[in-house]
């Protein structure tokens, strides 16, 4: 069973990657991949062609969850609702608790 990978969208706190980073978790950002700008349908069809779980604070991924979309998987925290450090605690805790195979096809609304 395989580890979770994420992919951060755009909107996400870059230190999020960095806590990630820092404790091995394997992690793309929209800017690492070339990615700026591209719209939600192309990140979402990226990270699942990756193998990566999107990390989101955008509605629209979970609408596209809702349309059928293929995805590796889908982390969604409202704008606004967690501080970037209790984000960052609630993602490793993701990862610790599920794999990427249980997350495919996923959504887990922090």
């Amino acid at each position: 069973m395989a580890a979770i990978r994420f992919h951060l969208d755009e909107h996400i706190h870059p230190g999020i990657a960095v806590g990630l980073r820092a404790r091995g978790i394997g992690v793309t950002t929209t800017l690492d991949a070339g990615l700026s700008g591209v719209r939600d349908p192309e990140q979402l069809a990226y990270a699942f062609g990756e193998g990566r779980v999107v990390l989101t604070n955008d509605h629209n991924f979970t609408q596209l969850h809702a349309d059928g979309a293929e995805h590796a998987g889908i982390v969604y925290c409202r704008r606004g609702k967690c501080s970037v450090g209790e984000l960052l605690q609630a993602v490793i805790l993701a990862h610790a608790c599920y794999t990427a195979e249980e997350m495919v096809g996923r959504v887990e609304f922090l």
